[in-house]
């Protein structure tokens, strides 16, 4: 049995060997063929959206470059932190090498001078790498006492002149360019 078809003769009937068209590409004739009959106020609207779409789309793509911005920054920053020594590290490893060399000598020599010269040396060499770097110690000792350079420890009686001044120092305070990394441990007379 077969089914009767009628056709339609308003509808268009689709030929098989004939390319379709999307319903996308539809509704783009039909978005220009309404365009193109507008008022203006209308003409006005369908340009305010366009703008509108397009600054959308502006502010997207900023968006996501800042983004990428602050993933790369962040990812550099870490990286920076974690090879930030290396520079000082490499500068130090000649003095570890000094003082294995000077480790070795002392398991054969008797003259005490000769080590005292030595481990002199070691520690001119450091002074001077860690100077190049910025460090420099501060000066404490005979000074006032002053609480954003010193850390007393204790108090002890003293001259009057001596009163409020440093007397020892425990252990050294120091700057790293020009600021305090370490405050210097000391004896303050009272």
């Amino acid at each position: 049995m077969e089914e009767n078809k009628e056709i339609n003769p308003e509808l268009p009937q689709n030929d098989p060997n004939e390319e379709t068209i999307s319903q996308e590409e539809t509704e783009k004739v039909i978005n220009d063929i309404n365009e193109s009959t507008l008022d203006p106020r209308d003409e006005l609207i369908v340009m305010l959206k366009k703008q509108v779409d397009e600054n959308k789309d502006k502010h997207l793509r900023l968006y996501a470059d800042f983004d990428n911005f602050k993933k790369r920054n962040a990812k550099e920053r870490l990286d920076l932190i974690l090879t930030a020594g290396k520079d000082v590290i490499q500068d130090l490893l000649p003095i570890l090498d000094d003082f294995e060399r000077a480790t070795k000598a002392l398991e054969n020599t008797t003259d005490v001078a000769a080590v005292k010269e030595g481990m002199k040396l070691i520690q001119t060499k450091l002074i001077k790498t860690l100077d190049g770097k910025g460090l420099k110690p501060i000066e404490s000792i005979g000074k006032d006492f002053n609480v954003e350079q010193h850390e007393a420890i204790t108090e002890i009686p003293a001259a009057p002149e001596m009163a409020g001044k440093v007397i020892d120092e425990v252990e050294k305070g120091y700057y790293l360019n020009d600021k305090i990394i370490r405050f210097a441990k000391v004896v303050v007379g009272k």
